[in-house]
């Protein structure tokens, strides 16, 4: 219809959805860090925020580094344990060096090896004596050295100033923060302030020697937000590593979960840490049996049932299953539903975003540029050969209006993020009840997405008619990485007997495989799309998977009385893992039939989550 005198001929004006997608890591190490600084790393928080701006600087090991692509926001989260005693330490700091561990760890770190000579050591015997040694000073990050309140306020300073110096609305955007690192178990966790100094200087650092307990952690959060007005999160990170603990029935003290418990949990932790160098915390194969692709990047290792002594067969260690479910992010949106069924609130509604965790200073986690974990990863001839399980990965993906703290912020707080392994992939899902077929080539998909439905991150209302949900979803491969594979839908569920489910939908794909034409099969299943990864000159080629993968899709399962999560995976085609990469730039030839040499990146979408009413 023609438009009135009261509107505005411009489209554009009333628009008001989110139409930028940023990319980030929220998990990155510098010499403040321990552990880092233990092990090698001499990386400033300063130099950090340069390196991911795009500059060239040079690593802890010598060499120039830079980014293929800058990343629009970065959050460098040092360890509150400690933080910042080392390298004050080792400038001489009495109030340190005055400690009976502070005296003992100076004469230990100051008579280890350089990183640069383990790096570039002449044999592999070498290299491992030489980064065994650095490793023996990695104790030294866990020492008492009787810090004050008053040494953690000038860290602290340190910490937010550099934030601020490097904050830059519209073009980069830091956030001040820092990891809570209890263990064991695996219970790791990195805290993000919303705001700027007016408020983060309000606070200190919440560590493991205030408390092992998260639920003390997110008391102290929650009295931040009281007290400053100013918001803050705490992600929750590799649960792959957690033996059972990250993701419970029961809380950290074995008591049964209240409400009051779900609530503060799901509002200081909106998101998980689902992917990063210490593996992918997706799914397990013992968990996911039938998922021919849970096998992704898989850290977390759990044994079978065994007596635990012989004078007392009648007790076994936990399920290997029954861990791995408390430790992985698919089963935690599933057990999450039952919570909530019982308690009427859920803990585990979270989004999923990846982050890197090296401890390089170095934000980099592209297959054919990846620095590694610590100092000692960094590129060398060696370590394709004796660190082969870590992963480069992995980042952050926020739909917003606008780069800046707030924006993004926000963005987080509702979800509306995704997680990748590493490549830069776009990702839009909605879920809703009228979209049509037609709707998936539309170009201005997100416009029909959020008006006729709720993006990733969101809450499907159930429709008063008797409707099946319809899902809208475009992926669309980084411009100058390869080609996608397919797009998966995967649904968990609890059923009318309180049963917990999981299903994986294949979705769309391409039809341009290695071996031709692809059809999906009367059970769902779908050819490999195969490789044209030469392992030789480490290079793939974007002859077989797609650019671009556009669906509606409609829940064929669906029973509208069975709460429900849908969340989306994309994979890549095949390409060149890191370790190739090493096997080519070293000649490493017995590295080229490893079988971690390839890999298939991946995104995840946050979930969305539909409740009966």
């Amino acid at each position: 219809m023609p438009i009135t005198a009261e509107q505005s001929y411009s489209p554009y004006v009333d628009r008001d959805y989110p139409e930028n997608v940023y990319w980030g890591d929220t998990h990155l190490h510098t010499y403040l860090s321990g552990d880092a600084y233990s092990m090698g790393t001499s990386i400033t928080p300063d130099q950090a925020y340069r390196f991911a701006r795009g500059e060239t600087i040079r690593a802890t090991g010598g060499d120039e580094v830079r980014m293929r692509r800058p990343l629009d926001f970065m959050m460098v989260a040092d360890h509150a344990e400690n933080l910042g005693a080392l390298p004050a330490l080792m400038a001489g700091d009495r109030r340190l060096l005055d400690s009976e561990h502070g005296r003992r760890f100076a004469k230990m770190l100051a008579e280890r090896p350089t990183l640069q000579s383990a790096l570039r050591a002449k044999t592999l015997a070498e290299y491992n004596d030489l980064s065994g040694a650095l490793m023996q000073t990695k104790a030294s990050h866990s020492g008492d050295y009787g810090i004050d309140e008053t040494f953690k306020r000038e860290v602290w300073r340190e910490v937010v100033a550099a934030a601020e110096r490097h904050n830059d609305p519209g073009n980069f955007t830091t956030f001040a923060g820092y990891e809570y690192s209890s263990n064991p178990p695996m219970l790791h966790r990195n805290v993000l302030y919303a705001g700027g100094p007016s408020a983060t200087l309000k606070t200190l650092p919440f560590s493991k020697f205030d408390s092992a307990d998260p639920e003390d952690l997110w008391a102290y959060l929650h009295e931040y937000r009281q007290t400053t007005g100013s918001d803050v999160m705490s992600i929750p990170h590799n649960s792959n590593l957690s033996r059972g603990n990250m993701f419970k029935t029961v809380t950290y003290e074995g008591k049964a979960i209240t409400p009051d418990y779900a609530h503060i949990r799901s509002s200081i932790e909106p998101l998980v840490e689902v992917t990063q160098i210490k593996g992918d915390s997706e799914t397990h194969p013992l968990i996911s049996t039938k998922d021919e692709f849970a096998d992704h990047e898989t850290w977390g290792k759990f044994e079978s049932t065994k007596t635990t002594k012989k004078k007392d067969s009648s007790k076994k260690s936990p399920d290997p299953t029954t861990l791995a479910r408390a430790s992985y992010v698919r089963s935690a949106l599933q057990t999450g539903l039952d919570i909530e069924a019982n308690v009427g609130v859920n803990p585990y509604k979270f989004g999923m975003i990846g982050a890197t965790d090296a401890h390089t200073g170095l934000a980099t986690v592209d297959e054919d540029n990846f620095w590694g974990k610590m100092g000692g990863n960094e590129p060398s001839p060696y370590r394709a050969v004796t660190l082969t399980t870590f992963s480069a990965s992995g980042y952050a993906a926020v739909w917003t209006t606008e780069n800046t703290r707030e924006a993004i912020f926000a963005a987080m707080k509702r979800r509306e993020v995704y997680a990748t392994t590493g490549p830069r992939m776009t990702l839009r899902f909605f879920a809703g009840w009228d979209y049509k077929e037609s709707d998936a080539q539309r170009p201005d998909i997100a416009e029909t997405g959020y008006k006729l439905g709720v993006p990733m991150g969101g809450d499907l209302i159930q429709n008063k008619k008797t409707r099946v949900p319809t899902f809208l979803i475009r992926a669309t491969k980084e411009p100058d990485g390869a080609n996608l594979d397919r797009v998966q839908i995967v649904k968990g569920w609890r059923n009318k007997k309180g049963k917990l489910l999981e299903k994986v939908y294949n979705v769309a794909w391409s039809v341009n495989g290695k071996s031709g034409h692809r059809k999906i099969d009367a059970d769902g299943n779908l050819p490999v799309v195969g490789s044209t990864v030469n392992l030789e000159d480490a290079s793939y080629q974007n002859t077989i998977g797609s650019p671009e993968l556009s669906v509606v899709w409609t829940d064929p399962d669906f029973n509208k009385r069975e709460a429900a999560v849908y969340y989306v995976r994309i994979l890549q085609i095949p390409t060149p893992r890191w370790t190739t990469y090493d096997a080519k730039a070293y000649g490493l030839k017995e590295i080229q039939q490893n079988p971690l040499a390839v890999i298939q990146e991946r995104a995840y979408s946050s979930p969305i989550w539909y409740t009966p009413q």
